[in-house]
């Protein structure tokens, strides 16, 4: 049955631009005050005198006629369903249920509140963490310094994240778990040894990827994978959210979510239709192999599963593209840079050189398939624009992923390559960017997070949150990256760069239909228009910049249903 339903008196947000284009530092936003939609569909944006609203409004009110459901949004901002443009969906449903250690700021306070939760948790099998960063232990780390912290009588493996996964630290026991002492080194990863050899306990890169990743999902079950993915939904319903793009897909993570489509197809909540309530797109991450024939046989799986899950037969779960891991992280110390790192004269060998990323693109490309490039590093940044300038279809929408320290001439250069820009703002926020001067020089730190240059430049832009490395709202978000201050730390007084901010209603924008844009959906979702897909968010919130931090999500629409109210 035909389910009709009018918003009025809102603020509904109208996008300013056509797909594929920025908004611009000063454009203000626009609005309509009413919406209407059937089922899943927007049948009509607008005013209270359109010919459409009036009609309903009688039809409502009409003995014997289709009755029209009216919600008073009473002032509120009413916006397309955010769609986070780059996280991970399995991961960071795990992440809820790890010990946080993102509050540590030293090695002695990581120690503290493992100990107090080893005390708190004596029946977890495994001690789970997340949000350690390389700062909080300056001077390294190994599996001792993690030793001797679980209560009397046990020795359970404790197992660590680094805020941006791109690291992992256990303990002995963990070692043991993990089977580590037998692994072998693998390309663009390492295993950290003492002097004679042995693993002691630290796993950077293509290392973490290839051995700790497939560890965490081997030791889940099915039920807890699936568990996992329908919390992070149940998270991401909550801030405002109604698509993600995944983009690390691999086995164990596919196979759960299918798993927990098929069976979500017969939830009444769920209206009987196949899947959950977040659309997906995913990028399949390709590992380096030990030649090329390994790696573009990666991409030849992510080509047969795009073949079955596309557009046209799940367009609500499908295999996009491509991803590869091509530099490590500035914190980390793993990072491409075209000069060395500024406190030890380090510089870091590519995870991917060109020469390598050449063969995997160019199937990826021919195949149909997206290809998104990890880049943080400037020397890196470089290397994937002349790889996919001279490789990757511009129809197909190539894009790089984080582009933190770029030159200016990269800027420029990805911008007219209409290259997406898929940034992640959360990332550039002032309380995790300390060690920066220390690590990169002022001089090196005064390129850091050039969005405003990738926008002038034309760019399009997809911002994402790179959840769980980060926090996942979309509003604090665009809070940071139209602020440059901290969102973490609201009293720290520090900017990042200001001058490369980005307009308020710019990033809204880049974090709904800029995101749709870059996986090629911007015909379905992303903006509030007739004949749309009804997702949306509804929100109290001010739009001056300095107030986004208090924006308050209250309910979270997909295909026309209420997923998420605050009330409940």
């Amino acid at each position: 049955m035909a389910k009709t339903t009018l918003f009025i008196n809102g603020r509904i947000f109208l996008s300013p631009l056509r797909p594929g284009q920025n908004a611009g530092l000063h454009t203000p936003p626009s609005f309509a005050s009413c919406l209407l939609i059937r089922n899943d569909t927007i049948l009509h944006v607008g005013s209270p005198q359109d010919e459409p609203i009036t009609t309903a409004l009688l039809s409502s009110s009409s003995a014997g006629e289709e009755v029209v459901e009216t919600i008073d949004l009473a002032g509120h901002s009413l916006l397309p369903g955010f769609i986070d443009g780059h996280m991970h969906l399995m991961i960071m449903g795990q992440s809820l249920t790890k010990l946080d250690l993102g509050p540590c700021k030293s090695l002695s306070d990581i120690r503290s509140t493992i100990r107090s939760y080893a005390a708190s948790h004596p029946d977890v099998p495994r001690i789970l963490c997340r949000g350690w960063m390389h700062s909080m232990t300056p001077d390294g780390v190994t599996a001792k310094d993690l030793d001797g912290l679980d209560m009397d009588g046990k020795d359970r493996p404790i197992l660590v994240d680094t805020k941006d996964l791109h690291s992992a630290w256990c303990n002995t026991a963990g070692i043991r778990d993990l089977g580590a002492q037998g692994w072998k080194d693998v390309p663009g990863g390492t295993i950290e040894r003492d002097a004679d050899g042995k693993v002691t306990g630290v796993f950077n890169e293509a290392a973490n990827i290839t051995y700790v990743w497939p560890y965490l999902a081997r030791v889940a079950t099915v039920e807890e994978r699936m568990a996992a993915i329908q919390a992070a939904v149940e998270a991401y319903h909550s801030v405002g959210y109604t698509g993600a793009i995944d983009m690390a897909m691999d086995e164990g993570a596919w196979d759960a979510l299918q798993e927990l489509r098929r069976r979500s197809s017969s939830s009444e909540e769920n209206g009987g239709k196949e899947g959950i309530s977040l659309r997906i797109a995913a990028y399949w991450l390709v590992k380096p192999g030990k030649n090329d024939e390994e790696n573009v046989r990666q991409v030849e799986r992510a080509i047969e599963l795009a073949r079955q899950f596309n557009s046209e037969t799940t367009p609500d779960c499908r295999i996009v593209g491509v991803k590869i891991i091509c530099d490590g992280i500035i914190d980390g110390c793993t990072a491409g840079l075209s000069e060395p790192y500024e406190h030890n004269g380090h510089r870091e060998v590519p995870l991917w050189t060109a020469e390598q990323l050449e063969p995997v693109v160019k199937r990826a490309d021919e195949a149909g398939l997206q290809v998104a490039l990890h880049a943080i590093g400037d020397e890196t940044i470089k290397t994937v624009l002349d790889v996919l300038i001279a490789h990757a279809s511009p129809e197909r929408r190539p894009r790089v992923e984080h582009l933190e320290l770029s030159s200016e001439r990269d800027a420029e250069r990805l911008g007219k390559a209409g290259i997406t820009a898929s940034i992640q703002p959360v990332h550039a926020d002032p309380a995790i960017l300390r060690a920066w001067p220390k690590l990169l020089g002022a001089h090196r730190c005064g390129r850091a997070f050039a969005y405003r240059e990738f926008a002038d430049h034309g760019a399009p832009l997809a911002l994402g949150s790179d959840a769980p490395t980060a926090p996942h709202a979309p509003l604090p978000n665009v809070y940071v990256g139209a602020t440059r201050r901290s969102y973490r730390e609201p009293d720290y007084q520090t900017t990042v760069n200001p001058h490369f901010a980005l307009g308020v209603c710019e990033a809204v924008a880049a974090a709904s239909q800029g995101v749709a844009y870059s996986c090629r959906d911007e015909n379905r979702i992303g903006r509030l228009e007739k004949g749309m897909k009804a997702d949306f968010t509804i929100v109290d919130m001010d739009w001056e910049k300095e107030k986004l931090k208090e924006a308050k999500v209250l309910e979270t629409w997909f295909d026309g249903r209420k997923v998420w109210s605050a009330k409940n």
